[in-house]
């Protein structure tokens, strides 16, 4: 899929958020909490066409590197040097 149709998808998504919105503030009104939605959804879309701006950045053929759970970062046994934390370990202890 090319990054434009995705991103056609992801806006025709939001109009029917949006349609969903509309819906629900008629039936409760100009209040607080849709307002919130409102916003909620004009910022997801608006997040869409800053993406669509910055396509030429993406890669959408790309897949997204591969994050293995649980491995393990190995950390060396040296002693790290004790002059660089100096009296670290004493800051915010009341006395």
């Amino acid at each position: 899929m090319s990054s434009a149709s995705e991103l056609d998808e992801l806006r025709n998504l939001v109009s029917g958020v949006r349609r969903c919105i509309a819906a629900l503030q008629s039936q409760y009104g100009d209040i607080a909490p849709m307002r919130r939605i409102v916003n909620d959804a004009d910022r997801v879309l608006n997040d869409i066409d800053r993406l669509d701006i910055d396509t030429d950045e993406l890669d959408f053929g790309r897949a997204p590197p591969q994050l293995h759970a649980g491995e393990k970062i190995k950390m060396p046994d040296t002693q790290y040097d004790t002059a660089f934390w100096g009296d670290e370990d004493d800051r915010g202890v009341a006395g």
